[in-house]
């Protein structure tokens, strides 16, 4: 909402020291959000006057039309001559009044204007455009013409209101009623205590029963209908200067009087209105549900499917506009033709004025269904006055017999469902108890009094909402009006005293020493929405009949694109991945750890809880078994260089097994060593794909996977080449760990190291090969290590040799070389026994 301060200023008496600036910090102090303070006129400097044009000459030989023009300025110029100017706009005769800055002044932007030689004359100024004098464009591509009233050298600085503020404020939508000035001079009353000139205290005649005939067939969905008819309007009036300044400063467009006034009341007073061409219309003006099918061309002349659940007004034909969002073509204000020959003006010279109060939630959704948002339909889904009509029909006819000369019918139709005022019953220390602070009674009535409100009682106040504040319901509300005018600021910062002796759990401290581990490796911590869509899994190559496929469908999503639940962290990471990739960041490595959604199946719909009281256990019970497995994740990706080339050495590139070592890390802050084997699972790269081992309550467990991504789906993905990544269970790793970890113990004995080469066939995997040696070596052994991978004709073909070293060590005495080399031979037995390796040489 933009709000001229000038126009601010006509409701409620500021100070006229009062800047744009104080006016905002006394606004953001009551509860708005005013984002800008704009600065009309800023550096623009006279002299800029009326001129009128008397003479034209068009100059030829140049690639566009230019006019050398005399214009009078009256005496602004010092002399009372004739100002000759060069232009090149069309769209103004001999006659004509325009405005004129003269030489000496400066534009706004800091644009310097002097008598200058351009296309062989000299121009001693320029004829304006509201583009160029910071009024925005006025769609008419042409000098501003103005009416023939004004007399040669009047300022046009003060005439066209060029300096000025505007309060540009984010109305939230619980408080439709500063979609108005109304409303906000009511809140800057309220804040400096000024008393306000309320625009729509004027004089209304009482309905009857010879006004314009109307019907209301659907009274929920319009409860308030009122019509007024004006007569005798002049084809040929023009809006006047003040009222297209208004409305341009307020973000509007000037189409013609009867359209702006209706545009400038629904600014002035917040309620919607619709001018109808009397002629154009055929029997009553109604209100309905529309029938399915039917259609209707709208304003903008696109031709519209109603749906059965769109309310619209109607006459005998059928639907004539879209009930609190557009109008209809049929029945618009026509515009104004003027015969060349005889300079007789034809157009629009009787209106129906329209004022009604729709349900907001009809309004919103006929809005939405037909992607047709509008200032009328902004009003009316956050809530407008329903007591607004007859003032605001009032107001219009008002202007129009003011500045179109027509005459007002004495008709007056108005259509009501009868209703009651909304009252609260609330304790007069609520919202003390609220806000921890001892307002007391007397500014508890105040406060509530000065937002419009009848307040009655002593110790329990029934308080009666004005008709404006739809969004007051319940005591709570009462006491959010009550706190933001007395200074949010006010409130006592008062911080809650944390319960002693228990700090965070073991599953917390996992997940935040994972978190430190990662980042101490280089990886970066991304924070990713957890919704996905079924594209994204099949640029992934998740087959049909995979688990990650079946997701949880969210009733209202954010986004189409991507409607469910994340089921794997990867397609939110590799995204983050591919954006930065994509500014200019090669080198990455980032990772994310949170939850996933598995759908098992016999999910229910979960029950209503109750919010006056804490629900029970089984209460709680029925509503998480209503809940997806939702188990913790933790994810990397990496994409560029691992290690930095430099000085110290050329570098390397990520790969598969610094994804691999990532997965390791994470594992090891719970104290588990994974088992990593050969794997081949969507989307890595079947050759490149280590599957994840962890032993989760005495069995071995898949965990997660880590290496390299498919090929198909780093084109798919448009991700850098050799994209590597890893996944795991973060739940499935604690559940592995054996508690909190231990600091190692430094022995004061010696180790043993031992050396083994063992050939085995290229099929077998070196994790079993490993694992057989930990459990044939005994209690003695402290480590085993693989150092080296061997394939060539020295082990023979379909061969491979893995060399191992073994480090013995005894926690109470030195191994002795027998000891060692038992200890050794009992796990080469062992491996061979499983795997069927031998001793390289033996």
């Amino acid at each position: 909402m933009r709000v001229p301060l000038s126009w601010l200023r006509e409701y409620v008496e500021l100070p006229a020291t009062e800047t744009g600036r104080d006016v905002q910090a006394r606004l953001v102090s009551a509860g708005l959000e005013v984002e800008t303070v704009e600065q009309l006129g800023a550096g623009l400097k006279g002299p800029l006057v009326v001129g009128q044009v008397r003479t034209i000459e068009e100059l030829e030989g140049f690639k566009k039309p230019i006019r050398f023009c005399t214009v009078d300025v009256g005496t602004a110029n010092g002399t009372g001559e004739l100002q000759e100017i060069v232009c090149g706009a069309r769209n103004f005769a001999v006659g004509d009044k325009v405005v004129v800055v003269l030489p000496g002044a400066v534009l706004p932007g800091g644009f310097e204007i002097a008598a200058r030689t351009t296309y062989g004359k000299v121009s001693h100024g320029m004829i304006c455009s509201s583009d160029e004098l910071g009024m925005g464009d006025d769609s008419t591509h042409g000098v501003i013409v103005l009416p023939p009233e004004y007399e040669a050298g009047t300022d046009a600085i003060a005439l066209l209101e060029l300096v000025d503020e505007v309060l540009d404020i984010a109305v939230t939508p619980d408080r439709g009623y500063c979609l108005s000035m109304r409303g906000i001079a009511r809140e800057m009353a309220i804040s400096y205590g000024l008393a306000l000139r309320d625009p729509a205290l004027i004089d209304v005649p009482a309905p009857n029963s010879y006004g314009y005939p109307a019907k209301v067939a659907d009274p929920i969905g319009c409860d308030r209908l009122t019509l007024r008819t004006v007569t005798g309007l002049q084809p040929e009036a023009r809006s006047p200067i003040w009222l297209q300044r208004r409305l341009q400063k307020a973000g509007m467009r000037s189409i013609s009087l009867a359209v702006d006034v209706t545009n400038y009341v629904m600014l002035e007073l917040g309620q919607p209105l619709h001018a109808y061409d009397r002629t154009r219309l055929e029997g009553p003006v109604g209100v309905r549900r529309a029938e399915p099918g039917e259609k209707l061309t709208t304003l903008d002349d696109v031709e519209r499917v109603l749906d059965a659940q769109d309310l619209v007004i109607t006459d005998d034909r059928g639907p004539i506009g879209l009930a609190g969002v557009m109008g209809g073509a049929h029945t618009e204000i026509a515009d104004t033709v003027t015969d060349a020959g005889t300079g007789e003006s034809t157009g629009t010279t009787e209106v129906v004025i329209e004022a009604a109060h729709f349900d907001p939630i009809s309004i919103a959704r006929t809005a939405r269904r037909h992607r047709l948002p509008s200032e009328a339909s902004r009003r009316f889904e956050r809530g407008v006055d329903p007591l607004a009509g007859p003032a605001a029909a009032q107001r219009t006819v008002d202007l129009l017999v003011l500045l179109a000369g027509g005459s007002a019918e004495a008709g007056v139709t108005e259509i009501i469902a009868p209703s009651a005022p909304h009252s609260i019953a609330m304790p007069a220390d609520h919202c003390d108890r609220v806000a921890g602070v001892a307002y007391g009674r007397e500014t508890v009535v105040r406060r509530l009094q000065q937002i419009g409100c009848d307040v009655y009682g002593q110790d329990e106040l029934i308080v009666t909402v004005p008709s404006w504040r739809p969004d007051l319901r319940e005591p709570n509300d009462l006491a959010e009006e009550v706190i933001r005018l007395e200074g949010y600021e006010n409130l006592p910062s008062t911080l809650p005293t944390p319960p002693s002796g228990r700090g965070l759990t073991e599953r917390q401290r996992l997940h935040r020493r994972v978190g430190r581990a990662l980042a101490g490796a280089g990886y970066v911590e991304v924070l990713n929405y957890p919704f996905l869509g079924q594209a994204v899994l099949d640029q992934l190559g998740i087959p049909a009949g995979d688990a990650r496929r079946r997701t949880v469908t969210l009733v209202n999503p954010l986004s189409d694109e991507e409607p469910s639940l994340r089921t794997t962290l990867l397609p939110g990471l590799l995204g983050a991945l591919r954006r930065n990739h994509g500014r200019g960041s090669h080198d990455l490595a980032l990772f994310e750890t949170g939850l996933v959604f598995l759908p098992t199946g016999e999910e229910h719909v979960p029950p209503r809880l109750p919010v006056d009281h804490r629900p029970t256990e089984e209460q709680i019970a029925s509503l998480d078994a209503a809940l997806p497995h939702q188990p913790r994740r933790a994810a990397v990706v990496l994409a560029g260089a691992r290690e930095q080339a430099g000085w110290w050495g050329e570098g390397r590139p990520s790969s598969w097994a610094d994804a691999v070592e990532a997965a390791r890390g994470v594992a090891g802050e719970a104290g588990v060593e994974l088992v990593v084997r050969a794997g081949q699972y969507e989307p890595w790269h079947p050759g490149r794909c280590a599957a994840l081992f962890a032993t989760v309550d005495g069995t071995e467990t898949l965990v997660g996977h880590a290496g390299e991504l498919h090929p198909r789906a780093v084109k798919a993905l448009g991700l850098p080449e050799r994209t590597c990544a890893a996944e795991v269970d973060l739940d499935l790793i604690e559940r592995a760990g054996e508690g909190g970890l231990t600091a190692p113990r430094i022995s004061t004995f010696p180790v043993a190291t031992q050396d083994v080469a063992l050939v085995v066939a290229a099929g077998v995997p070196a994790a079993d090969v490993e694992l057989a040696l930990r459990e044939g070596a005994g209690g003695l052994l402290e480590s085993v290590r693989l150092f080296d991978v061997f394939e060539g004709d020295q082990v023979g073909a379909g061969h491979k040799s893995l060399a191992y070293a073994l480090r013995f060590r005894a926690g109470d005495r030195t191994l002795t070389v027998e000891e060692a080399t038992a200890a050794r031979d009992a796990a080469v037995a062992l491996a061979a026994e499983r795997t069927g390796a031998v001793l390289r040489g033996a």
